[in-house]
């Protein structure tokens, strides 16, 4: 079963359920995901579908932090039930070992030796990373190897 499959069942589940809440969520997750094949006149395969997933997560966390900040806790709370959603599609992420080595072989891979180098670099870490690493923070794991030392 495709992961676009899993997120169909998974809606149609919650409205058996009577789940209006989490409902809403998958709804909006499917029509982003609609969007992109529409826009792009394509049908996303898993690699895609998380891609879509994890921009999500990432305007969720900045929108929880924005409604913390201003003091709009109801607000945060419904992203952070949209998060957590979210993350069950997501797949089981990497330690910071794993990102590490992962890095270290890229390192390799690329030739990279200073801080010229991150874009290469990181154009190979994101298609290897994404959806199981906060990209952010991979970016500051490759500033920190890249550093002139």
């Amino acid at each position: 079963m495709t992961l676009k499959e899993r997120i169909n069942e998974d809606m149609k589940a919650a409205m058996r359920a009577g789940e209006t809440g989490k409902r809403d969520a998958i709804r909006l997750l499917l029509a982003a995901v609609k969007q992109r094949e529409v826009d792009e006149r394509i049908v996303l395969d898993d690699a895609a579908v998380i891609a879509v997933i994890d921009k999500m997560l990432k305007q969720r966390r900045d929108s929880i932090t924005q409604f913390e900040a201003a003091g709009r806790k109801d607000l945060a709370d419904a992203e952070k039930f949209e998060a957590e959603l979210l993350t069950a599609y997501m797949p089981a992420g990497l330690s910071a070992e794993e990102i590490a080595a992962v890095l270290a072989a890229a390192t390799a891979e690329v030739g990279a030796t200073g801080p010229g180098d991150m874009g290469k670099l990181m154009a190979v870490l994101k298609p290897k990373l994404a959806g199981r690493a906060d990209m952010s923070e991979v970016s500051k794991m490759v500033k920190a190897a890249l550093a002139p030392k």
